[in-house]
């Protein structure tokens, strides 16, 4: 049975997976902003406030937000951030930590979408098998945070809360750097 701890850090994976996806669309934006005076049930303050700044954000409108979107991550050749597991831990596309992180989400029985265009080592893929895993309380969920995110996510929050693009992605960056904090403590990987 999944805890009501457990539902949440699923959630926000999932959250946070659907905002560095794609541009989120309407209706999850409308979502955000209803979560606003929501969110005092318990959480840690900074989160808490991370989370209330989000749903503020959310109120950006639709075509902006499409704009940042591209700016951030898709620009004319490139966007400003690569948001690449790969590119944070050797600087380059498609290196020996994308084979490693294939081995071992095979290991796990998850395939790559055919339809998706993006590596496995994008913070979004990685978001979404961490959601699962989470879900289906499999243990194996510390062993992929520890190897496959924390080693680089927080740069990647960190280069992306600095960007001169990012409005509405500045509170994403401030909810996941947060989140990720609060996962390494949870998770027992920091003391």
């Amino acid at each position: 049975m999944e805890t009501e701890i457990d539902s949440f850090r699923a959630g926000l994976y999932a959250l946070l997976a659907a905002l560095l996806l794609e541009s989120p669309k309407p209706e999850l934006l409308t979502q955000l902003r209803s979560m606003e005076g929501l969110l005092e049930f318990g959480l840690q303050e900074e989160l808490a406030k991370a989370l209330q700044e989000l749903a503020q954000a959310a109120a950006i409108e639709p075509s902006e937000l499409e704009q940042e979107f591209h700016d951030l991550f898709i620009g004319i050749t490139r966007g400003e951030l690569l948001p690449y597991g790969s590119w944070y831990l050797s600087g380059s596309l498609h290196g020996a930590s994308l084979a490693r992180l294939r081995e071992d989400l095979h290991a796990l029985g998850i395939e790559r979408e055919p339809k998706q265009p993006e590596p496995e080592d994008h913070i979004a893929a990685i978001s979404e098998v961490l959601a699962l895993l989470i879900k289906e309380r499999d243990a194996r969920q510390r062993e992929v945070f520890a190897k496959h995110l924390a080693p680089w996510a927080s740069r990647f929050f960190d280069d992306l809360e600095k960007t001169h693009a990012a409005r509405f992605y500045r509170a994403v960056a401030k909810v996941g750097k947060i989140f990720l904090g609060l996962e390494s403590r949870y998770l027992g990987l920091e003391r």
